[in-house]
């Protein structure tokens, strides 16, 4: 092609060469979820190589497709035959298995906690008791402190109160005495 050519041989020219790059992805896309060993569906096919879903169902592309689904499906049923592939009916019965074992673990979780916490609150209680030991004793002993104090102070008052009595009455007698000997001299 020497020659010059038309925009819509260009347009077109394009549109060629975009369309065998677009297959050219779906295709590589297939054989890479063939070998990721992922499902191929067409939705997936065209989600993961970005393009539309009218591609992926058009000539050409939607064989390539139905054979990697068809070769997947062989492989499943060649595994549940063999045994290697869960059947739906085996897998839901390991799930509510699963459940379970989940379930009964979850109330011997419960239990483990609730006996811990017992636990931790009967050492604190002890702790607590313990503390409360022995403040109850410091305070028994200064109480007693007090009272031996109090005792002694009323000791020494009521010596001091006798020591009083016993000076007013000196006093009293001094006075009188005095008195005596002013009338006595007075005379």
């Amino acid at each position: 092609m020497s020659g010059k050519r038309t925009p819509a041989e260009v347009l077109a020219d394009s549109r060629r060469r975009d369309s065998r790059r677009k297959r050219a992805k779906v295709l590589e896309t297939v054989d890479a979820l063939v070998s990721s060993d992922q499902p191929v569906t067409f939705a997936a096919v065209a989600k993961t190589a970005g393009v539309s879903n009218w591609l992926v169902y058009a000539d050409g592309v939607r064989e390539h497709i139905q054979t990697a689904r068809d070769k997947q499906a062989a492989r499943v049923q060649r595994g549940r035959a063999a045994g290697t592939v869960a059947s739906a009916d085996g897998l839901k019965t390991d799930l509510e298995l699963a459940r379970q074992e989940i379930s009964s673990l979850r109330i011997e979780r419960d239990k483990l906690k609730g006996a811990l916490q017992r636990q931790l609150g009967q050492q604190l209680d002890q702790v607590a008791a313990s503390d409360l030991t022995a403040r109850i004793n410091e305070l028994t002993q200064q109480n007693q402190r007090l009272i031996d104090e109090r005792d002694a102070l009323e000791r020494e008052n009521a010596e001091l109160e006798a020591k009083l009595a016993e000076t007013e009455e000196d006093l009293g007698a001094a006075r009188t005495s005095l008195r005596q000997m002013i009338r006595s001299e007075n005379t």
